[in-house]
């Protein structure tokens, strides 16, 4: 399969994911939930996958990605259609465990793929090729959502989102053309395996790097439509608060080939951090949609840069044949975060308001960064 198309059915898929952790929300705030059902909603996307990832990336090192690219587009498929002929709270926890699980099993897969696509010193531009993909659909998936809320209203816009992942569902079905196939991983002891890429030293900073910047994602995505639902704000403004977060991480990401050639990979991802945490710090302090519309900006620009980097660096430094593995190990910690993350936020922000939940953040941020930094400083 060519990049282009893979990236393609990305798209599609990432679009049906993104806009149903919305929906789910915003939905969920419409039968009167409250700000910590909310959080268990999502929370209930990452529970799972938490769990499941190692095991995913082991059985696409073994046997390849078209299946599991199959099976994970099943999945968002049934799941962003469960709530459209069961409209329940109930249903909402079912349908969030499905599209998160079926989209860890993609997100998994895909970066696999690419990584076995070209050569070596290809792979930092393929990911940033799919990174431009996955910005494309963050910025669609709530666009389209909070447009087609006001416009349809929220059982209808399940089954707009349904149709997304149909595509990749066929593709993969069909089988035409054939994905690439990865190296072939070799024998090993079952049970020493995850410990070992946690021992290993690169590997390890690239998970932490990579789980707080997860964080600062998850985080935006979860509280800003409870933000914007506080502050009186519509569906449709708030989507399109969030696509312009997504629109910048598309910019930023047009540039990388740029900065790719002028910074390293951990300067980027440094400045991502410390980016992202001084938005954090004056985020709640504004309500005007113009304020928050350039707040959200550059977040996307701190956290769209640093994405291609990171994937680039877990695949480079994982032992051959268990990238897929390495990438679960990676989906692993970045789920635990977004399980655990809005349920904590959303305990906080119930009790206390959003502003501590906005200046946590930013503080976990701000100490990352000046670890990373503090240790480019010393090399």
């Amino acid at each position: 399969m060519r990049l282009w198309q893979l990236v393609a059915l990305t798209i599609l898929a990432h679009t049906a994911f993104n806009g149903s952790r919305m929906l789910v929300s915003l939905y969920a705030l419409q039968l009167h939930a409250s700000a910590f059902t909310v959080g268990t909603l999502m929370s209930s996307f990452a529970l799972l996958p938490m769990l499941l990832a190692v095991s995913a990336g082991r059985l696409i090192d073994r046997s390849g990605a078209r299946w599991p690219l199959f099976v994970a587009s099943l999945m968002v498929a049934s799941g962003a259609l469960l709530p459209y002929f069961w409209p329940r709270l109930w249903t909402l926890y079912a349908a969030s465990t499905m599209i998160g699980t079926g989209f860890m099993m993609f997100h998994v897969a895909v970066n696999q793929v690419v990584g076995a696509i070209g050569r070596a010193e290809e792979r930092t531009a393929n990911f940033s090729w799919l990174a431009l993909g996955f910005s494309v659909s963050s910025s669609l998936g709530p666009l389209v959502t909070g447009f087609a809320i006001d416009a349809i209203g929220y059982l209808p816009t399940f089954l707009l989102l349904f149709l997304f992942p149909l595509t990749p569902l066929v593709v993969t079905w069909l089988n035409r053309p054939a994905l690439p196939q990865a190296k072939e991983r070799k024998a090993d002891t079952g049970a020493s395996r995850v410990m070992d890429l946690l021992h290993n030293r690169p590997l390890r900073r690239v998970f932490i790097a990579s789980g707080l910047l997860n964080m600062a994602w998850d985080l935006y995505t979860f509280v800003m439509p409870l933000y914007g639902s506080r502050i009186g704000l519509s569906a449709s403004t708030i989507g399109s608060i969030m696509g312009s977060f997504a629109i910048s991480i598309f910019a930023v990401r047009l540039l990388l080939p740029l900065l790719i050639r002028r910074v390293r990979p951990w300067q980027i991802i440094g400045a991502a951090l410390l980016i992202s945490a001084a938005v954090y710090c004056v985020f709640p302090l504004f309500v005007s949609v113009p304020l928050l519309v350039v707040l959200s900006c550059s977040l996307g620009i701190g956290l769209g840069c640093s994405q291609p980097m990171v994937m680039a660096l877990l695949y480079n430094t994982s032992p051959p044949g268990r990238q897929g593995e390495a990438v679960g190990v990676r989906t692993t910690i970045m789920n635990a975060s977004s399980t655990a993350l809005p349920l904590a936020s959303g305990a906080l922000g119930a009790a206390v308001g959003m502003g501590p939940v906005f200046w946590s953040m930013a503080a976990l941020l701000g100490a990352g960064a000046y670890v990373v930094n503090r240790r480019q400083g010393r090399r």
